[in-house]
């Protein structure tokens, strides 16, 4: 368990967590100077049960709130320090502020210096603190009077809080591995440690991680776990990681850095949140307001962005996205602080709903629902409501690691859920039954009006009836949602065009005839037929009544317009298809085999591969192409 202890300045953490462990947590040259904690302090103490009672010592000075929140955020339970003199101060009640925010439940006060203060005055402090509590997460906590002067206390203290890590529920292992770096530090003989406390997953010896936000590559060398050395370091422990990597030295890692599992590395500058606004405030917060922001052991700036209105009012929430001065890695569930733009009054604070937000359309009716989706207590329920709520699927990728998932428990997950889910390579994208049943109505419909409003087309090709039905759905699911539609005959594929069953169109007596005539010039070189131009003046037809008659064959479907005065017929187009899948190594189809092998210029192979990524036959991957729908001008 790690216990954090709170407070204002002078009012005995320091001493207390001595007199608990018997080792002085400040450790830098200026504190034992100047008799304040001015970073975070760490003592270890031996609980009988084996196990080890950690502590982080947190700066009480207002100066210092900074290094308490790079604290505070990984802590277990709360030891608020209250001198029986002084009572409640300034910092007493800012730290209990964000103690609450940060959604600490569990906690009691020591009353220090209680040797000090006759017993009228000891009582007149319990009030002042009782009161001060109440309506706080800590409400009702136990207060124990001590002196670590007499030690008068300290027994009675210690015992409670053995009592309570042995009451502690473990953490869970799921996830992958966060550590939120708060020292780093090097060692003779042994190298660069950085230590923290890890938020999620599990560490061992000699496992591979990432430096993030910098990408920096690194492997674990040895492990201190609550100061012990071990094999593996687990959620909720403070954990020492000796780490090498090339480019990794102590001057890369910086105070707010994290060091995780490498599916973890997503840095991002937006977060959308729920914010809390302290009661204490005497305004309201309002939109676009520049904070900083404290998370994990991190402090960025940025401004807050009200998704509900233009503010949020004291002692109110709201949903709102953070937009970040520069990126840090979070994910869903992550508590954060907010203070002020100089840093000297902490304004209010909350949880992390989604680390991955869009930049536009964030205050839609649609985005506000999904944001309420999310703040479900676990993922299944809050992936179940997305469902429900998105019209366009969710990405279940994305969804998976801003819950932090490991695959066999996104794949678990995903399973245990009624949805149609489409895949394809990296790509997941779940569907409620309702959602995807309302997306093939409204093709059927589409192409219904379509029909009717241009009778003489024969259909419409997809990419152009993705856009007509559904433009805010991936292609990739639109395949999956025109493929099953095909599969059932309820809608019909001609070359590149859906139609439904009951739709055809004829040529006209006249355009048989011309078409007669068009059709050898086109088979005589099929991979490089003559441009419209060119047909016209071999025919002697006027050039704009020829285009117009190549544009009709190519809503009938006789031809393929795959450049702009280029029309390939059907079989030719097939043909090309068949050599492309042919030359594909690994689904990945290079522009100069291709040329060579059907015997055409550079720039009209490119052309086709363009027309063939347009349809989406392939998808362009860099410098290649990738089959995305192979058998889409299959006979």
């Amino acid at each position: 368990m790690i216990i954090g202890s709170a407070g204002h300045i002078d009012h005995g953490k320091t001493a207390l967590v001595k007199a608990l462990t018997g080792i002085d947590a400040d450790r830098l040259k200026e504190e034992k100077a100047r008799g304040i904690t001015i970073d975070l302090g760490y003592a270890y103490t031996p609980l009988p049960n084996g196990d080890v009672l950690g502590f982080v010592d947190v700066p009480g000075h207002e100066k210092f709130i900074h290094n308490m929140l790079a604290g505070a955020t990984g802590i277990d339970f709360v030891l608020l320090v209250v001198a029986a003199d002084d009572g409640p101060m300034p910092q007493t009640r800012e730290h209990l502020h964000i103690l609450d925010l940060l959604g600490l439940e569990r906690g009691v006060v020591a009353l220090t210096k209680a040797d000090r203060v006759s017993a009228q005055r000891l009582a007149e402090a319990r009030a002042e603190i009782a009161a001060l509590l109440g309506g706080s997460s800590l409400e009702g906590s136990d207060i124990y009077p001590v002196s670590a002067l007499t030690g008068t206390g300290i027994p009675a203290l210690r015992e409670r809080l053995d009592a309570e890590a042995q009451t502690l529920h473990q953490r869970s292992a799921s996830g992958h591995f966060r550590l939120a770096a708060d020292r780093c530090f090097t060692l003779s003989g042994i190298g660069t440690v950085v230590t923290g406390t890890v938020f999620s997953g599990t560490v061992a010896v000699g496992d591979k991680l990432v430096l993030s936000p910098s990408g920096i590559p690194v492997r674990v060398r040895s492990i201190h776990a609550q100061d012990r050395a071990a094999q593996t370091g687990v959620a909720g422990q403070r954990c020492a990681l000796n780490l090498v990597g090339s480019g990794f030295d102590k001057a890369a890692v910086a105070r707010g850095d994290w060091v995780l599992a490498g599916p973890l590395h997503a840095p991002v500058t937006r977060l959308d949140v729920r914010l809390r606004v302290l009661a204490s405030e005497d305004k309201p917060l309002r939109h676009w307001t520049p904070v900083h922001v404290h998370l994990g052991a991190t402090d960025v700036t940025g401004r807050v962005s009200v998704l509900e209105g233009e503010v949020v009012a004291p002692g109110m929430d709201a949903l709102v996205q953070l937009v970040l001065d520069k990126p840090i890695g979070a994910l869903h569930g992550d508590r954060f602080i907010v203070r002020d733009q100089s840093a000297s009054r902490t304004l209010g604070g909350g949880r992390v709903l989604d680390s991955f937000p869009p930049a536009r359309g964030r205050r839609t009716s649609a985005r506000i629902e999904l944001l309420r989706a999310l703040e479900s207590g676990a993922p299944a329920g809050a992936l179940q409501a997305m469902l429900q709520a998105s019209a366009s699927g969710v990405d279940l990728r994305r969804f998976a690691l801003n819950w932090n998932l490991r695959e066999n428990e996104a794949r678990a997950l995903w399973s245990s859920l009624p949805m149609r889910m489409v895949e394809e390579g990296e790509t997941a994208i779940g569907f409620s039954p309702a959602v995807w049943a309302v997306l093939k109505q409204r093709l059927l419909d589409t192409l219904t009006a379509e029909h009717a409003r241009v009778p003489d087309m024969l259909g419409v090709d997809r990419e152009r009836l993705r856009r007509m039905t559904a433009p805010t759905l991936s292609r990739t699911a639109f395949l999956a949602l025109t493929d099953e539609l095909l599969a059932t005959d309820s809608v019909r594929a001609s070359g590149l065009w859906l139609h439904l069953p009951g739709h055809s169109v004829t040529l006209l007596a006249h355009e048989e005839k011309l078409w007669a005539k068009v059709r050898p010039l086109l088979d005589t070189v099929p991979y490089q037929p003559p441009r419209v131009r060119d047909i016209a003046k071999a025919l002697d037809v006027d050039e704009r009544a020829m285009r117009l008659v190549m544009q009709r064959l190519a809503r009938q479907g006789e031809v393929f317009q795959v450049a702009h005065d280029h029309f390939f017929t059907r079989e030719a187009v097939a043909a090309l298809a068949t050599i492309a899948r042919k030359l594909a190594e690994d689904d990945a189809l290079e522009a100069a085999a291709f040329r060579d092998r059907i015997g055409v210029g550079r720039k009209l192979a490119i052309q086709i591969l363009e027309f063939f990524d347009r349809v989406g036959f392939t998808r362009r991957a860099r410098d290649s192409h990738k089959l995305r729908h192979a058998d889409l001008f299959a006979s």
